[in-house]
């Protein structure tokens, strides 16, 4: 850089209360470095801030605050010309659809200023800004569509995924036994007692008690689930099944045994509560 160049960028001498240049990390700089280099090209409008010829035409109308559904194409062709110039002389290759786009403003500008065409049939004649105007708008609502998308929370942006391991086996749900399964099973348990039935009428004294202490020993014998059809003897007759049955329920409504099944229409099976063998 010569003397001359440099000479210019000399300031005045700072006077003190006198508003200075600029303050770096809160220090007022009174004068520019004498050795402060600009480059001729510092100043240069780079088109490549926007997306688009659409985009700059869309920031220039909302700059001048002006109804999108008037444009007033004279100056907002000048001012869209000048952005492109600036930009034309350093990087032609982006350039080039600011160049299409400069030259469709200068159509509908020439159109506008030529008389209007008479319509016989009392229509009304199509604004030359008519297809630009459409374009805008939908560019717009696409932008603002895209904005919106941007707003929501995006995984590994504003949040992150949280996986947590669950062991599937260590719990295992059993179906609960219900009333109608109950009654399903000691139907079929009649159904074979009257297989085996005769005709010889006998008095019996059954002691519920008794078959209390019978199922007991049997689930702790086995030390493990029985099926519940494999604690009754259909051959000892009805009597006996329904005492047996009574002495089960008993058992049941004492927290001594459980009735289970694995899944739901699958065969009953009886076991000591808890699983627990008694002694």
């Amino acid at each position: 850089m010569n003397d001359t160049a440099t000479s210019e960028h000399i300031a005045e001498p700072w006077t003190e209360g006198a508003e200075p240049l600029a303050r770096i990390y809160g220090e007022p700089m009174v004068q520019l470095p004498l050795d402060l280099y600009i480059p001729p090209d510092a100043m240069a409008v780079m088109l490549d801030a926007f997306e688009g010829p659409l985009d700059l035409l869309l920031y220039l109308i909302r700059k001048a605050n002006v109804n999108v559904l008037d444009i007033p194409m004279a100056p907002l062709t000048v001012q869209y010309l000048t952005y492109v110039e600036a930009m034309r002389t350093h990087n032609l290759e982006l350039a080039a659809d600011y160049l299409v786009m400069a030259a469709m403003l200068i159509e509908i500008k020439s159109r506008m200023l030529l008389p209007k065409a008479r319509v016989d049939d009392g229509g009304e004649v199509e604004d030359p800004r008519a297809e630009l105007v459409r374009r805008l708008i939908e560019y717009e609502q696409m932008k603002l569509a895209a904005h919106r998308l941007d707003e929501l929370p995006q995984a590994e942006r504003d949040f992150d995924w949280v996986e947590v391991w669950v062991e599937k086996s260590l719990l295992q749900r059993l179906p609960e036994v219900c009333a109608a399964d109950l009654k399903d099973a000691w139907g079929s348990l009649l159904r074979q007692a009257r297989l085996h039935t005769h005709h010889m009428v006998t008095r019996e004294e059954l002691s519920v008690r008794e078959h209390m202490g019978l199922i007991l020993r049997r689930l702790r014998d086995t030390d493990g689930f029985i099926e519940f059809v494999a604690m009754f003897d259909t051959t000892l007759g009805a009597p006996v099944l329904v005492v047996h049955f009574l002495a089960m329920l008993e058992l049941a409504r004492e927290q001594l045994l459980e009735i289970t099944q694995t899944e739901a229409f699958a065969p009953i099976y009886v076991r000591l509560a808890n699983g627990r063998v008694e002694h």
